[in-house]
């Protein structure tokens, strides 16, 4: 898969808000190119950890990915434990998902094939859901519980 592509799906999904750092932008230089995704419905971005992020290059303090070889990315994913669990056991590697190499609970896949579409898809969904689900109720949206 192709970075438009799983942007292009995530972009889809209600209430999305995608920050893209970029050269003359007041964000770090070390984010220009990568992906932040919000669930945002009023278009601000929250004081929240985006529900997924695509990632393009290595970080001074994350290496494990090789991400500076030509055309790699990382799409990362914050799922649930028991998803997790489900992967933890995965090493990672290209097309595999595996644990982040520093977030818990949060899952990566390098270079994603197309074999891997549909999982990929799935996950982003349950990270999205999970998101708008506490998001909307901290904002005490109607139909959902408050705490």
């Amino acid at each position: 898969m192709q970075i438009t592509e799983i942007d292009d799906f995530v972009t889809g999904l209600d209430g999305v808000l995608a920050l893209r750092p970029a050269e003359g932008s007041d964000f770090p230089e070390i984010s220009w190119g990568d992906i932040f995704y919000y669930y945002a419905p009023d278009g601000v971005v929250p004081r929240t950890q985006p529900f997924a992020t695509i990632i393009t290059k290595n970080y001074p303090d994350d290496t494990a990915s090789d991400l500076d070889r030509p055309g790699a990315f990382r799409l990362n994913v914050a799922v649930t434990k028991s998803t997790f669990t489900e992967h933890a056991a995965n090493p990672l590697a290209d097309n595999t998902f595996a644990p982040h190499p520093q977030y818990p609970n949060w899952l990566s896949i390098t270079d994603p094939g197309r074999e891997s579409a549909e999982s990929l898809r799935n996950l982003i969904r349950e990270a999205h859901a999970r998101t708008r689900t506490r998001i909307d109720r901290r904002a005490g949206a109607p139909g959902t519980d408050v705490e």
